[in-house]
């Protein structure tokens, strides 16, 4: 070979690794883009839940999730359900899960999911819904723990009541999950049953910063977040269960002044 043909070969040489390297830069950024975006997405929905939560626990029209949700074992909030139609219709949203665990005396979480379901017939609009389920069984936090799961199917479902003194007929539901919804002042006008709950691992771990499922997060509380302390104060204060863990340490401190 010349010393043409040689210098040619490795300016080719030379290209195809400078394309490389931009190649790998370009989807480097590009993959930190995704991942800010993610954490950024992620805090600004626990954000939104802890106002939709309070604001629920605030209605007068929402008497019967305030009851209901002091016996809940998980909560499910959806600031946003958005759904879409003509002839084919479709709905979804993204939410964050929290689940009580009775032997810390701790809400855990929250873990990031989705929610989604399509339909046929004739129907035409369009709509946005807040939505909160409750797991108000041990079968129903077990379903929300699965990687997907249909609501009415893998966990039975119904919509809880609504309307001022709807709490009196609480006593006789008994859905693994309970459902509530709220439309621009309307309630109750979203039908979840049939809808696909979905956990959404690359939130999970953007707002961690590591891989971590639900289990890690909601049952064995290892993976926790400052910045997520008024979304889970807000359930607290909703629920009445302060934490076992926070209501002995006020003992000690008493005791220890007391001493």
């Amino acid at each position: 070979m010349n010393r043409k043909n040689q210098l040619a070969g490795s300016g080719s040489i030379y290209l195809i690794s400078g394309i490389a390297l931009l190649a790998a830069v370009i989807v480097g950024a590009a993959t930190i883009r995704a991942s800010a975006d993610s954490r950024m997405g992620t805090d600004q929905l626990v954000e939104k839940a802890r106002m939709v939560f309070e604001s629920f626990a605030a209605d007068s029209n929402m008497g019967a999730f305030d009851d209901l949700i002091k016996h809940a074992k998980g909560v499910l909030i959806v600031p946003q359900v958005l759904k879409g139609a003509f002839i084919f219709g479709a709905s979804g949203g993204s939410g964050v899960f929290l689940v009580w665990d009775d032997k810390t005396g701790k809400w855990g979480g929250p873990a990031f999911y989705t929610i989604g379901s399509a339909s046929f017939g004739l129907q035409i609009g369009g709509s946005a819904s807040e939505v909160m389920l409750l797991a108000m069984t041990e079968r129903g936090v077990k379903a929300m723990l699965s990687s997907s799961f249909k609501l009415g199917g893998d966990a039975g479902i119904a919509a809880g009541p609504i309307g001022v003194g709807a709490s009196a007929a609480t006593a006789n539901l008994s859905a693994d999950i309970l459902s509530f919804s709220r439309a621009r002042g309307l309630y109750g006008g979203i039908s979840l049953d049939g809808a696909i709950v979905a956990i959404r691992e690359g939130w999970n771990r953007a707002y961690y910063g590591r891989t971590v499922d639900p289990i890690d997060i909601l049952l064995l509380q290892d993976a926790r977040k400052p910045q997520a302390a008024s979304l889970i104060e807000a359930v607290e204060k909703a629920s009445g269960k302060k934490g076992i863990e926070r209501e002995k340490e006020s003992r000690r401190i008493k005791r220890s002044y007391r001493s």
